[in-house]
């Protein structure tokens, strides 16, 4: 497919979308949310692409939704909008944020919804909804308090502050800052280190971590033992055996 609001690009088996309305921040709109669902369908049905990266160009990773488009937006055209956060959240596959400038609103929660966040130090987070009358409609509300911990997410959220990177880190929100010349080389870094593992046993870490932190700890512990046993079966799990005892890399197919 071709896009005009964002680029996809390929390497290897990793993944590449950065956001690209520079003119605008990034700022989501209509056919930013339709390209940026379409792409990652394409992820999602690539078997050789093993770990997507998001990014941004320009100043903003995503500064939030597009106000122009928004103010049109009704109470039952909102039951519509795809929340963005929660399409990488569910893909099969790791997500990678790779943070570059301004992070709000709906591009925190999208950065939010990946599996890790990497920032630039001219990085800045925030979900500022409070200021136009309204609240996070993408999964901020919950999102954040998983991360940072409710007192800290309603700080944020009741105030719309806005945090640069290093407190943004310090709180748990990121994993880790660096400088800007350094973010893609990290992210890639990162996302190389992981492409080489089981694609089968990633997916199934993913669905334990997110769908056992929505249960108690005793359910958690419960799906966690299913997802093992079917690790278990994995012919990526006799391959990693037998590499190991064999004392050379593994070779993991993804079953």
């Amino acid at each position: 497919m071709a896009y005009e609001n964002i680029i996809f690009e390929k390497e290897d088996n990793i993944a590449v979308v950065t956001f690209n309305r520079p003119e605008a921040m990034n700022a989501l709109n209509n056919q930013t949310r339709a390209e940026f669902g379409e792409a990652v369908r394409e992820v999602e049905a690539d078997d050789d692409i093993r770990v997507l990266i998001l990014t941004g160009s320009g100043k903003a990773f995503v500064a939030g939704s597009d106000i122009k488009e928004f103010h049109a937006t009704t109470p039952y055209a909102a039951h519509n909008i795809v929340r963005l956060g929660s399409i990488v959240e569910k893909l099969a596959k790791p997500v990678i944020a790779a943070v570059n400038g301004f992070c709000l609103g709906g591009g925190c929660e999208i950065a939010m919804g990946c599996d890790l966040i990497i920032a630039s130090e001219k990085a800045k987070f925030g979900q500022p909804e409070i200021n136009l009358g309204i609240i996070p409609g993408g999964g901020g509300t919950q999102r954040l308090q998983r991360l940072v911990g409710m007192c800290r997410a309603k700080e944020l959220i009741f105030t719309g502050d806005i945090i640069r990177a290093e407190e943004a880190e310090r709180i748990g929100l990121v994993n880790r800052v660096v400088a800007m010349d350094e973010l893609m080389p990290t992210a890639r870094e990162v996302a190389a280190k992981i492409a080489v593992k089981s694609p089968a046993a990633l997916k199934l870490a993913k669905q334990a971590i997110n769908k056992g932190a929505q249960m108690s700890l005793q359910d958690g512990l419960d799906y966690e033992y299913e997802m093992y046993a079917l690790a278990l079966s994995l012919e990526d799990k006799a391959e990693g055996v037998n590499a190991f005892l064999e004392k050379r890399a593994a070779k993991f197919v993804g079953r």
